[in-house]
C-alpha cells in the first residue's frame, strides 16, 4: 500500500516528517557517542520519582552541541567543505564545531569575544580551530563572524537555529525512546536558543505524543517563555549570565516555531536551584555540571514540586560539564539555599549575660554553618547566623519562635544582597556613612560588572569626583560578570546627576539603599 493512500499530508505535515526523517537519518556517531541514561538514585528517593539523566556530560567535548556541529559539517557540499567554516562562540558550540571540522578535515575558523577566558581558549586550539578574538561581547563577535563569512567563503555553523543543527540534537531524543521503552512522563531540556529542546521535542513527539516536553530556564533569561507567552519572538535586554550556556536574548526563528508546536510547559529556576541540582548530580554520579548542564534537572525538581507529581518517570537532559572551576566555591555556597536546608537569618540578641546561651538552646540540636557577629551598641548585638533546616516552614517557624522569646529575626534566606555580599561584611558600621548638616546621604547599589580589563576604571571615571565610595565589595565567581556592592555617599542635590550616571554607566544594578540586612549590619 501506497503511503498517505486516503490524503496527502498537508506542508506542516511535511515539515514534521522532514524533521524526523532528518533526525534518522542525522550524521552525529562519527564522533559523538550514544550516552547512557542513568537513574539517579539519591535524587529519584528524595523526590518519590524514577528520574533519569541523560548523560550529555560524557561526550567528547562534554557538552550535547557536538552533535548538532557535526551533523551540520557533515551534511556540507564538497565547495563548501573546501572553503571551511566559522562560527562565533566562547563556548561549547565552539569546540562542538572544532572536534567536528577537525574530523572531516576542514578548516574552522571560530571567534571568540577578547575576554573569553585563556582555557577555553586553549581548549578550541587543542580541537583544531583557528581561534579570532575580536569585540568585547557575543555581538560584537557574531558580528565580525560575519564579515568573516563573506570575505573568506566560509559557511557559519549557527549555534542553534538551523535545521541541520536541530536535527543532530534530536538524536538525543531518538536514544532516550530507544534506551527507556516503558511509560515516561516528561522530558526536560534546558533552553538557549532553543535548538536542543526543538530537536528532542520534534521527534518524541512524532512517536510517543503522550511524553511531556518541558523546557527549563533561568528567571533572568528566560526568552522562550516570553515569546510562547507573547505569540512572538522577544528579544530581551539584559541576560543573567551564571548560566551562560543559555544565556540568550533572543530565540531562533525555527526553534520559535518548533517550540510553539510541540513544547508543553517552560519552568523557571534561579541560581540557587541550579547549584542545589550541581550537588545532586554529583552526589549521584560524582560529575560535576556546570550550570546550564544541570538546568534540566532543576526545572524537573521544581515541575515535581509544583504539580505534586510521585511515582512518575522523568527524563532530564544533563547538557554539559565545562564548569569554571573557580565557580565551585559559589556553588558549594549556595547549594544548600537552593535545596532549602539552609536558613540564613539575621537575629538581634540582646547584650547581656546569658543571651547567647539562650539563642543556641533555641536552635536546638540544628547544624549552625555560619555564624557571624561584632558588637554593635551597649544595648544589643546583630548577629548573620546560617543553619541547617529540613525546609523553608521549617525556617519560618525557627524566625516565629525566635521571636517570641524576645529575640528579633528576619529570615534572609532569599535576600541576594545578604547572600551575595553581607555575609562576608557583616561588622562593617559607617557612623559617618550619613552627614545631615551637609545633606549627603549614603546609596547602596548591588551591581553587575563586566569581568574584563577596564571595567572598574569605566565605573570610576563616569562617577562625579564629589561622591565619596563609602563601601565597596567584591567577589570573584568565576563567571563573565562580577557582583558588586557599592556604597555611595552622594548629596541631594545631586540626585539627578546620580540617575544620569547609572543611565550611562549600562550596568546592570539593583538600588539595595533600603534593604533590611543593610540597615542592620552596614548602615
Amino acid at each position: 500500500m501506497l503511503p498517505f493512500a486516503f490524503a496527502p499530508p498537508d506542508a506542516k505535515t511535511l515539515l514534521t516528517m522532514d524533521y524526523l526523517k532528518k533526525t534518522l537519518n542525522a550524521r552525529v556517531y562519527d564522533v559523538a557517542i550514544e550516552t547512557p541514561l542513568e537513574l539517579a538514585t539519591n535524587l529519584s528517593a528524595r523526590t518519590n520519582n524514577q528520574i533519569l539523566l541523560k548523560r550529555e556530560d560524557m561526550q567528547p567535548v562534554f557538552s550535547f552541541k557536538l552533535r548538532g556541529a557535526y551533523n551540520k559539517i557533515a551534511h556540507l557540499s564538497p565547495a563548501q567543505r573546501k572553503h571551511g567554516v566559522i562560527c562565533a562562540s566562547a563556548g561549547n558550540h565552539a569546540q562542538g564545531v572544532a572536534l567536528s571540522a577537525k574530523k572531516l578535515g576542514i578548516r574552522a575558523v571560530i571567534v571568540m569575544p577578547t575576554t573569553t577566558p585563556q582555557i577555553k581558549i586553549e581548549a578550541v586550539k587543542n580541537r583544531g580551530g583557528e581561534v579570532v578574538l575580536a569585540g568585547d561581547s557575543y555581538d560584537a563577535a557574531y558580528a565580525h563572524a560575519l564579515t568573516l563569512e563573506k570575505k573568506h567563503k566560509l559557511t557559519f555553523v549557527h549555534p542553534f537555529d538551523d535545521p541541520d543543527v536541530i536535527a543532530g540534537q534530536g538524536t538525543i531524543g531518538m536514544e532516550i525512546l530507544r534506551q527507556h521503552a516503558d511509560p515516561i512522563e516528561a522530558v526536560f531540556c534546558a533552553i538557549g536558543g532553543g535548538g536542543l529542546i526543538a530537536g528532542v521535542a520534534a521527534y518524541i513527539k512524532q512517536l510517543r505524543p503522550e511524553i511531556k516536553i518541558v523546557g527549563v530556564e533561568t528567571i533572568d533569561a528566560d526568552a522562550m517563555a516570553q515569546s510562547l507567552a507573547a505569540k512572538k519572538r522577544v528579544r530581551l535586554d539584559t541576560v543573567g549570565l551564571f548560566a551562560d550556556g543559555t544565556a540568550v536574548k533572543y530565540v531562533g526563528e525555527e526553534t520559535f516555531r518548533l517550540c510553539q508546536k510541540y513544547v508543553d510547559d517552560i519552568v523557571r529556576v534561579d541560581t540557587d536551584a541550579i547549584c542545589a541540582a550541581i550537588k545532586d548530580v554529583f552526589e549521584d554520579t560524582r560529575s560535576i555540571l556546570e550550570p546550564s548542564g544541570a538546568l534540566a534537572i532543576a526545572g524537573a525538581k521544581a515541575w515535581v514540586a509544583k504539580h505534586r507529581i510521585k511515582g512518575k518517570t522523568l527524563v532530564a537532559v544533563a547538557s554539559g560539564a565545562n564548569m569554571n572551576f573557580d565557580r565551585l566555591r559559589f556553588v558549594a555556597e549556595r547549594a544548600e539555599v537552593g535545596e532549602q536546608r539552609e536558613a540564613l537569618l539575621a537575629v538581634t540578641l540582646p547584650e547581656k549575660p546569658g543571651s547567647y546561651k539562650k539563642f543556641v538552646t533555641i536552635l536546638g540540636a540544628r547544624n549552625i554553618t555560619e555564624f557571624n557577629y561584632r558588637y554593635h551598641s551597649s544595648g544589643r548585638a546583630h548577629v548573620f547566623v546560617g543553619m541547617q533546616v529540613a525546609n523553608t516552614k521549617e525556617a519560618a517557624s525557627l524566625v516565629v519562635q525566635l521571636k517570641k522569646q524576645g529575640y528579633p529575626a528576619l529570615d534572609l534566606t532569599n535576600d541576594e544582597m545578604a547572600k551575595l555580599h553581607i555575609r562576608h561584611l557583616v561588622g562593617g558600621h559607617a557612623p559617618q556613612s550619613e552627614d545631615k548638616s551637609a545633606q549627603i546621604n549614603e546609596l547602596l547599589y548591588r551591581f553587575e560588572f563586566p569581568e574584563r580589563p577596564g571595567a572598574l576604571m569605566n565605573f570610576l571615571t563616569k562617577m562625579s569626583t564629589g561622591w565619596n565610595i563609602s563601601l565597596f565589595h567584591y567577589r570573584n565567581h568565576g563567571a563573565d560578570t562580577g557582583r558588586v556592592l557599592v556604597g555611595m555617599q552622594v548629596p541631594k542635590e545631586d540626585s539627578k546627576a546620580f540617575a544620569t550616571f547609572l543611565k550611562n554607566l549600562d550596568y546592570q544594578f539593583v538600588d539595595e539603599s533600603k534593604n533590611p540586612a543593610y540597615k542592620l549590619f552596614l548602615g
